[in-house]
């Protein structure tokens, strides 16, 4: 029997492999888009990043290192140039089919990180296996753009798995959907009319803002923004504002906010301040045909009526007045029932009670004098014509 030689020894040594196979190896060598594995074979065997991962643009050498042992899936035992090619990711996708599935029997919750943004939806991957979220199914509201989700790890369930068409459905908003309305039935178990709770600004309309109260959604409706004026509730709040709102009214699922505390109330102590009598000194705000309103402080508006503008006779308020215009009169009427104050400028100017008296007095004076001298000239005339 003749001796073998050193290399008909050592092929004899190595295992045979076949396409298909599962081998075990260990990395020798880790560049950026490949990895060199000894595999126990007289061919080394190579792992480019396209059969590491599905995920576009890793690094190899952050993921791998050299001496770390890994299952692999033999793709092509020669390649031509006799290395051996290797996958990860299939073998790993062999795995994660199952994975996938025993989740969806069991409806489990999956944790992933989102690979890509499509115009569709997203794309997540779970063990090499790519699984598709379409952007209906993304939120419980429409997102026109999805690119905030990028790389962000979201949960969802598997609400299709079919590995013969390779089509795996993702489905975050069912999630979303149970957990508000756990959300919602906790929330309303809480609070109750007259509590304030934080809540944040998700929507701001024309007529209000939709606040965010963890769990349900309270309308902040203009009127109850401020005890003042507001002129556009979009000009007072963006949406990711965070406030602390009084409970108006809860009426069903519906809640009503408002941001008119009582201490904050500028009628509390209004008698006082605005008694009959009292001048004070307030801003045009707006105007019409029979005065202007003016704003003594933020909530309290009073009337200056046109024939209490001026002494003199004034057609309209905007002959003499304009928006912004600085005014000082007197309160002439005061009614906190139905929060009416009335000024009057001319009320400023009024004479004395002493001069008043004698302002008549010669008021009589010369009418009594303006009679006799009627009476005088009459007779005079009559005189003439009797002669």
């Amino acid at each position: 029997m003749s001796e073998l030689t050193f290399e008909q020894m050592l092929e004899e040594s190595l295992k045979t492999i076949h396409t298909g196979e599962v081998v075990e190896g260990t990395v020798i060598d880790v560049k950026p888009e490949e990895i060199v594995l000894n595999i126990g074979y007289k061919s080394d065997g190579i792992l480019t990043r396209n059969e590491y991962t599905n995920e576009p643009g890793v690094d190899l050498t952050t993921v791998v290192k050299v001496g770390d042992t890994m299952e692999v899936k033999v793709l092509k035992v020669n390649d031509g140039e006799g290395q051996v090619l290797l996958t990860y990711k299939r073998l790993a996708a062999d795995r994660g089919n199952k994975r996938i599935e025993e989740a969806f029997n069991n409806k489990e919750v999956l944790k992933a990180n989102v690979a890509q943004v499509l115009d569709g939806g997203l794309s997540v991957i779970v063990e090499e296996v790519r699984i598709f979220i379409p952007a209906s199914l993304v939120s419980d509201t429409y997102e026109k753009d999805l690119s905030k989700y990028a790389g962000q790890e979201i949960e969802f369930v598997v609400s299709e798995y079919n590995p013969k068409r390779r089509r795996y459905i993702g489905d975050r908003k069912q999630l979303i959907v149970a957990k508000k309305a756990e959300q919602q039935k906790e929330l309303f178990a809480r609070i109750k009319e007259g509590d304030v709770v934080e809540g944040t600004v998700k929507n701001v309309t024309d007529f209000g803002a939709f606040i965010d109260l963890g769990g349900a959604d309270g309308l902040l409706h203009i009127s109850e923004m401020s005890w003042g004026r507001v002129e556009h509730p979009k000009k007072v709040f963006k949406v990711g504002d965070t406030l602390n709102v009084l409970v108006k009214e809860i009426s069903g699922n519906k809640i009503a906010l408002s941001l008119k505390f009582d201490d904050m109330n500028p009628w509390k102590d209004a008698a006082v301040k605005y008694a009959v009598g009292t001048e004070v000194t307030g801003i045009v705000a707006r105007m019409t045909d029979f005065g202007a309103f003016v704003e003594l402080e933020s909530g309290v508006d009073a009337l200056l009526h046109v024939s209490q503008i001026s002494k003199e006779h004034i057609e309209k308020p905007a002959d003499v007045l304009k928006v912004g215009d600085s005014v000082t009169a007197k309160v002439v009427d005061f009614n906190e029932a139905d929060k009416k104050i009335s000024l009057s400028i001319k009320a400023m100017f009024a004479p004395e009670p002493a001069k008043e008296e004698e302002a008549a007095e010669d008021t009589d004076a010369e009418v009594v004098s303006v009679d006799i001298d009627a009476v005088i000239a009459a007779q005079d005339e009559e005189e003439a014509t009797e002669e």
